[in-house]
This record gives structure tokens, sequence and C-alpha cells, in this order.
């Protein structure tokens, strides 16, 4: 099921990503940077081990973990967070925790997009994203 979300993934469309940065604290320059970003995500599967690698102008980050195991990450705001990923009804669905609050990013396919919803309490920011050729 993982296997569909395998490959080179483009921004082409976002709503509410500077309400969501807000909700979670980003200061307003990231904000401003972040916002005119468009970051290319890319997703490779090796085994079981699934590594999501997100590129752009302003930063990089990589994450590598197993499904349904809790691992640490630092954020592209450098928050330091618990995180696990789980597939849930042909989701990927990623919870970020750190210092009492929690954050889910959910990656869905639809048609053919990669639609990545982020919600930090009753902030929801949606971010499509399209295969690479």
């Amino acid at each position: 099921m993982v296997d569909a979300f395998v490959g080179t993934w483009k921004l082409v469309d976002t709503t509410n990503f500077d309400e969501y940065m807000k909700a979670l604290g980003v200061g307003f320059a990231t904000r401003q940077v972040a916002g005119f970003t468009k970051p290319t995500t890319i997703i490779e599967l090796d085994g079981d081990k699934i590594t999501v690698k997100t590129q752009s102008t302003f930063k990089n980050t990589e994450i590598t973990f197993k499904l349904g195991e809790e691992f640490d990450e630092t954020t592209a705001d450098d928050r330091h967070v618990k995180s696990v990923v789980t597939l849930d009804g042909g989701k990927l669905v990623h919870l970020q925790k750190w210092d009492g609050k929690e954050t889910s990013l959910v990656r869905e396919l639809k048609d053919g997009k990669l639609i990545l919803t982020l919600t930090m309490g009753n902030v929801v920011s949606t971010r499509t994203y399209e295969k690479a050729t």
C-alpha cells in the first residue's frame, strides 16, 4: 500500500499554511520564507523502512522510519518532536508530539495527486502535490 506513495512530488497548491504555522508557533520571518517555497517531497521505500525527504530552497529535511514505531524528529522549523507514522485506511498518518502539543500530517492519494492535510488544534491546512515527470 505504501508503494503508491513512492515517488517525487512537487507542491502545486496550498491553503491556510500560514495559519497552520502560526498555530505551531513558527515565527514571522520563518513563516514568510516558508510560505513562498514550493517544496518537493521524495518518498522512498526500502524493505520496511520509509524515507520522506522534503527539499526546498529554504530547508531540506529527511526522516526514515518504520510504520508504527516512534522516532525522534527535528522538524523544518526546528521543533524536536516524538513522531509515529501509521497506515490507516490507505492514508499515511504522521503524528508529532512535543511540549504537551500534538499535530498531525496526513498524506493520501486522490486522483493521482498527493494531498497533505496538516492539523494543529482547530487549524487545518491542505497542500496538494503532483507527481514529478
